[in-house]
């Protein structure tokens, strides 16, 4: 970031503020920069506490200076019911009544309300004016149709004078942009022998040329020029006329004809404004420059409106350094001081450029020149404090904002709420988008879905629900904004409900959700066991043409097995995807063979595959794995082999062998399940590690020592690493008895063993006693590191060891466990009480059960 010179770090904190009456003035003459900023660095973002709360006053104070305390309490007298204005004793004239509409054109319905009041007291009639004043904050709202029916409704001031009355009619409608009837009600005064006074004439003539009827600009010019009302906004019409028809050549050549014949008397800055801003949206910017240099040493006053845009074209552009130059040049030289408009111009522009010393520079400016700041500059102000990292001071002039008169734009908006996201207050940040919803500002679909995120990570899903609440009444529908980001936040909480009432309600305003909306609530009503209306959301979505997952089916398939009448629930869904034809009918019953065999209700699956055969569907070969593994569920052993048989000639695939030799050795059918291994040696199969674990599992536990290590060798020599599960089932027969490491000794006289099957041999004899000697704990620990990674498990096997031989270091041992990332479970604590109760230490033996009882191990 750009850093402030120091010479400003060591400038007085701040002036004393003036009071609301000498605002300008004091501001104006203040020697110094009063807006202390000390460091726009990212190593010096913060400020005291002090400073913050003087600087929030100075630009409180700087905004005031533009308030009006009067008009404020007619405007407050206007927002009350009763609107009695009669207190304030007001000589209600001409310039009053204008002044008044001029000072919050904003408010509209206030203006409404004081411009009918003052046409209802005694002794004063609206003039031209005073109408145009109220015409003209009407059009800036672009209430085009107030702005007619309130001219239709204009009768009542008829008494007036019909010619005044048909002079208004005709500028209220030319300002409205209904030029026929503008020009109707001309033809009208004509016939009655009534005619457009000076004003009228030009309004008119502009608007004709806004609505580009150019064919009745040149005839409409000849009438003023025989009344004698060609004046400088008359010139200003026409060069504007040529310029919106690319007519540069003949707006030059008028406006020299002008200055030839007038003398400059009739020429005015805003027709020379005009016509460079016509020239520079050329991009002939240097006919421009030379035009406005000629037009200044001809003695024509180009300061203010020229001035302004020149440097407004330059800002449009994207020239800044241009436009601050010259900015800086006609100051040292001509005094010049843009108005407000064009400060505002510049501090935007620098402001998304992030060139914020400029903006400070801009800033100070003004107020050094007494500038009176308007709502755009309080908005650039509020920006700019959120750009320096100063979201205290900027949050102290908004929360004022009733107070100094700020209405908050959505610029503002978007910069209190993204750099309150950027410290981590989401609360405040939320409440700042609610003001600008409620204020119908909407901060835009990105920074809307980003303060959702923030409240969903924050688990704030009360306020996600008013949020939604909100917009949902407003009936704001966003048109690339997902709601679904709020469903899946309740379905990832658990609340599955009152998502689903969400999706409920913007299905009923035709907003259907998105498949990972869909997915969230399928996923979180099965969690919940509510498989009727995970069902039920699963053909809704599969009719917004979205597509299930394997994986959500199964969900879906378990909780329905879960609910009353399972069978038919079951059944019912299935007849309804089958109906639905979204999928070939063989993948739609592999589906639910799958489903079933997950939810341990092989019976289902097997009622199918019947079904499958009846209409001579072929299953797919997952759906094959899963009946495979149903059949050896239920004991099926003879269809299971026989499936297997037709299955292995179908598919040579290693996934099925494997599944077939888990289940037969779950079936303790350890001879079926080493037959297979041979066969896949044979057909150059490599089994896999689970088969391995399965048939080790089972030979140590039918006490088949020796084809236990033998498997364990094959295993190892064929490159495979000795699993934790694996070395876990040796340490814990090696626990029971010596006869494991006999076996070991015996087949390794006979077979030359690999060197991690004689390593975790050896690991056996220690384990089982078999090998003498004293081996400290960290020495045994760091055997079984090299010969399989440990894990829980692993711990409490030692833990039972050190224990049943009398060990005290069964805490040395818990203690290393945890350091290792490992939190003790149920198993490791009956292992030390059972120890301790054995050793006869009832005391430490009741500590562990306290500790268990308080921890709740699992």
């Amino acid at each position: 970031m750009l850093q402030l010179r120091i010479a400003r770090q060591s400038r007085s904190l701040i002036h004393p503020p003036p009071s609301p009456a000498t605002a300008t003035a004091a501001l104006s003459s203040a020697a110094d920069p009063p807006i202390p900023i000390p460091s726009f660095s990212s190593t010096n973002r913060s400020v005291a506490e002090p400073q913050q709360s003087d600087l929030a006053h100075y630009f409180r104070e700087w905004f005031m200076s533009r308030k009006i305390p009067l008009y404020d309490r007619i405007l407050e007298a206007l927002h009350s019911e009763d609107a009695d204005l009669s207190r304030f004793n007001l000589r209600l004239s001409e310039e009053l009544v204008v002044d008044v509409l001029r000072y919050n054109t904003k408010d509209v319905l206030s203006c409404l309300k004081f411009f009918d009041w003052a046409g209802r007291q005694p002794g004063f009639f609206h003039t031209r004016a005073t109408f145009c004043s109220i015409f003209r904050v009407i059009s800036k709202a672009k209430l085009t149709n107030l702005m007619l029916e309130f001219l239709h409704g204009y009768e009542k001031y008829a008494h007036n004078g019909k010619q005044l009355y048909h002079n208004i009619l005709v500028i209220g409608y030319s300002l409205a942009g209904h030029c026929e009837t503008a020009l109707a009600v001309f033809g009208k005064m004509r016939f009655l022998g009534h005619d457009l006074d000076r004003v009228g004439y030009n309004v008119l003539l502009n608007a004709l040329v806004d609505g580009g009827h150019y064919d009745f600009v040149e005839s409409l010019v000849l009438e003023i020029k025989k009344r004698g009302y060609v004046d400088s906004s008359t010139h200003t019409v026409m060069v504007k006329s040529y310029c919106k028809q690319n007519q540069l050549n003949q707006a030059e050549e008028y406006l020299r004809g002008v200055m030839k014949a007038d003398d400059k008397v009739k020429l005015n800055r805003y027709v020379l404004s005009a016509f460079l801003s016509a020239l520079c949206r050329n991009r002939q910017f240097e006919r421009a420059f030379v035009l406005m240099e000629e037009f200044k040493m001809m003695g024509i006053n180009v300061m203010g409106h020229v001035y302004g845009a020149w440097i407004s074209e330059l800002v449009k552009v994207g020239k800044m350094d241009d436009a601050l130059q010259f900015f800086k040049d006609k100051r040292a030289v001509d005094d010049y001081v843009p108005d407000v408009f064009h400060f505002n111009m510049l501090i935007y522009r620098l402001l998304k450029e992030d060139r914020l010393e400029d903006v400070y520079d801009l800033l100070v400016e003004m107020t050094k020149r007494g500038v009176v700041p308007n709502d755009v500059t309080m908005n650039a102000v509020l920006c700019f404090l959120c750009k320096v990292g100063m979201v205290d001071v900027a949050m102290g002039l908004y929360n004022s904002k009733e107070q100094i008169g700020l209405s908050v734009n959505r610029m503002a908006y978007n910069y209190l709420i993204f750099s309150l996201l950027g410290e981590g207050n989401v609360t405040e940040s939320y409440s700042v988008l609610q003001n600008s919803l409620e204020q119908g500002y909407f901060p835009g679909e990105r920074t809307l879905s980003i303060v959702v995120d923030a409240l969903c990570r924050d688990g704030k899903l009360d306020k996600v629900k008013e949020l939604v609440m909100f917009l949902l009444e407003q009936k704001h529908m966003p048109r690339t904004f997902s709601y679904d980001k709020f469903i899946s936040a309740y379905c990832r909480a658990n609340r599955v409900e009152e998502g689903y009432m969400l999706h409920d309600m913007l299905t009923g305003l035709g907003q259907s959700s998105r498949r990972f909306a869909y997915h969230s609530m399928i996923e979180g009503f099965s969690r919940s066991d509510r498989g009727d209306i995970a069902a039920r959301l699963l053909i809704e979505m599969q009719e917004s043409h979205y597509r299930a997952t394997r994986k959500l089916y199964i969900g879906v398939i378990k909780s329905l097995l879960k609910m009353e009448n399972p069978d038919t629930q079951f059944f019912g869904l299935l007849e309804m995807q089958l109906a639905c034809g979204l999928c070939d009918p063989s993948v739609t019953y592999a589906i639910f063979i799958d489903g079933a065999a997950c939810a341990d209700r092989p019976d289902l699956a097997l009622q199918i595959y019947k079904e499958m055969q009846k209409y001579e569907l072929v299953l797919n070969f997952r759906g094959s794995i899963r009946l495979l593994q149903c059949f050896l569920k239920t004991e099926k052993l003879s269809n299971a082999l026989f499936l297997f048989c037709q299955l292995s000639i179908q598919w040579k695939r290693r996934k099925l062998w494997n599944a077939m030799i888990v289940g037969l050795c779950r079936l303790k059918q350890v001879n079926y399940a080493s037959e297979l291994l041979v066969h896949m040696y044979k057909a150059s199969m490599t089994p896999s590690l689970q088969s391995y674990e399965e048939l080790i599992k089972m030979n140590c536990y039918l006490g088949k020592y020796s084809d236990a290590i033998d498997l364990l060798d094959d295993m190892t020599r064929i490159g495979r690493q000795v699993s934790s599960f694996i070395g876990n089932v040796f340490l814990l027969h090696a626990l029971k008895s010596r006869s494991l490491y006999d076996a070991w000794v015996s087949l390794g006289e006979t077979k030359k063993l690999t060197n991690t099957s004689w390593m975790l041999g050896h690991l056996v004899g220690i384990f089982s006693d078999s090998i003498g000697g004293y081996y400290l704990e960290e020495d045994i620990e760091t055997l079984i590191e090299q010969c399989f990674e440990t894990d829980l498990y692993t711990y409490n096997m030692m833990l039972k060891r050190y224990i049943k031989k009398g060990s005290n270091s069964a805490s040395i041992l818990v203690h290393r466990l945890r350091e290792k990332g490992y939190k003790p479970n149920r198993w490791t604590c009956d292992i030390i009480i059972d120890g301790l109760d054995r050793q006869g230490r009832k005391e430490e033996a009741n500590m562990w059960k306290n500790e268990m009882a308080r921890e709740k191990y699992p």
